[in-house]
């Protein structure tokens, strides 16, 4: 067999092999780009539903007003942010807002026998819910191009083609990270 012919053999199943990385890198970030705009998504749909909320308790909860405030002010906040890491700020500080919101909603009987504000309750529970399973979807693909980026021989041509990582959407709110403390003793 002639040299020159197993070496354009190699050659040629190098390239081959390297094709292969790059487009397998290439499905991964644009899987990654996708499962972000499904966080994105959700997130908007959960943007909608808060004013709805906050204006359908506004009438019965007066002496709350300054958390109103505080739930739309990190509600615009959360709708300004860019990146995963951004994001994942204004989502800890918005979804620490909206539990104090939903707290207070439970120690008003009367606001929480309303139709429309169990409705919308329930939605925005739901919305919590699709948030949560797009957030976990999202980091599995991160977790995926991420680890692909980095093991050899892909981090070779990673770097050769300039594929960086991309960020987790990670837990930004230290309440949400504490257990809760539950106090049993009878008094």
């Amino acid at each position: 067999m002639n040299p020159t012919w197993i070496v354009l053999g190699v050659l040629a199943l190098v390239v081959l092999y390297a094709i292969g990385i790059y487009n397998s890198l290439v499905t991964l970030r644009n899987m990654t780009k996708a499962a972000w705009k499904q966080v994105d998504v959700q997130l908007k749909r959960r943007y909608d539903l808060i004013p709805n909320l906050v204006n359908a308790v506004k009438g019965s909860m007066t002496y709350e007003q300054e958390t109103l405030e505080k739930v739309i002010n990190a509600r615009s906040a959360a709708m300004g942010a860019k990146t995963p890491a951004e994001v994942s700020k204004a989502e800890g500080e918005l979804g620490g807002m909206l539990s104090k919101l939903m707290a207070l909603v439970e120690s008003y009987p009367d606001l929480k026998a309303q139709a429309n504000i169990a409705r919308l309750m329930e939605e925005l529970s739901t919305t919590e819910n699709q948030v949560s399973f797009t957030r976990q979807h999202y980091n599995d693909t991160v977790m995926r191009y991420n680890t692909r980026i980095q093991v050899f021989p892909a981090n070779i041509f990673a770097g050769m083609f300039r594929f960086t990582p991309e960020e987790y959407f990670a837990l930004e709110n230290p309440a949400e990270r504490e257990a809760p403390k539950v106090d049993l003793s009878i008094k």
